[in-house]
């Protein structure tokens, strides 16, 4: 499939890493849609938080 894309973002802390992944959404081209975003916690003494991230490029709309 052309066009389809994945960014794995993680942090240790949550204030990283939501401004993480805050700055990729943000950096992504506007012709492109977030298809889906899961999250997961792996707990610990040191937690870790992950996102995976499916985004798509798509044609830009004309009329």
């Amino acid at each position: 499939m052309q066009g389809v894309r994945f960014k794995v973002i993680t942090g240790n802390d949550p204030d990283i890493f939501q401004e993480r992944l805050n700055r990729f959404v943000e950096s992504l081209p506007e012709n492109t849609v977030l298809v889906e975003v899961r999250f997961a916690v792996s707990e610990g003494p040191s937690p870790l938080f992950a996102a995976l991230v499916h985004y798509k490029e798509v044609e830009e709309w004309r009329e």
